[in-house]
């Protein structure tokens, strides 16, 4: 089982959304996918349930009160953490991640508290023992603006491993409510924006190679 640990203290980010894209796309690939949602607001855990029938299945998971026992017979566990979560318990959930997926917004409020908590995470030990990978993905960027070229600059100094950018799009807010993703959506109209999540997938799958995520959430 890889475990795949999203998360940033700065609020509206993009955490669920990627949490719960992160997770379509591997059920979408076959593999057994687990979604625990650790916020009390229960966004993910909601996502899940309005998910229709037809859906590649999700199991979600209310650790809000605190990690549970791992699930078992999962291949992929996908962990939303709140925001303004404190360092002490982010500690706690590292100890269970395998990649630890950090979005940050182009906007100054965003890339600065990011920056902070990049920081922090570096003195972790699991981090400073190179147990879990940490990956920033770039969130809601709307290339060939200032705000993506001033995000790319911080990208250069970040000191972790970037991961490309996910365009701002509507879909993502549209399809939300249904409990879908892009990854369930048919039709060739969405591949770029699943290209857009081709190198986050890919780093996971490092500890995976046999499996293709993205040759099966096509």
């Amino acid at each position: 089982m890889i475990t795949i640990l999203v998360a940033n203290p700065k609020g509206g980010c993009g955490k669920t959304t990627v949490a719960t894209h992160l997770a379509a796309a591997f059920a979408n690939s076959g593999l057994r996918t687990a979604l625990a949602d650790v916020d009390k607001q229960g966004s993910s855990l909601g996502w899940a349930k309005a998910r229709p029938e037809g859906a590649a299945a999700i199991r979600a998971i209310d650790w809000h009160s605190g990690a549970e026992k791992m699930p078992k017979n999962v291949d992929r566990l996908v962990i939303d953490l709140p925001a303004a979560m404190k360092m002490g318990k982010i500690d706690d959930m590292l100890r269970l991640a395998d990649v630890i997926v950090v979005p940050v917004l182009p906007s100054g409020f965003d890339v600065a508290a990011t920056g902070d908590f990049l920081k922090k995470l570096e003195s972790l030990k699991p981090i400073r023992k190179s147990k879990a990978a940490v990956a920033v993905v770039r969130n809601r960027v709307q290339l060939g603006t200032r705000s993506a070229a001033q995000l790319d600059s911080f990208m250069v100094g970040v000191g972790f491993k970037g991961v490309g950018r996910l365009r701002h799009r509507t879909i993502y807010t549209e399809v939300a409510g249904q409990g879908l993703s892009i990854f369930d959506l048919p039709g060739k109209q969405y591949d770029e924006l699943r290209d857009d999540w081709a190198p986050l997938l890919r780093y996971i799958e490092n500890s995976d190679p046999e499996i293709s995520v993205l040759a099966a959430s096509r």
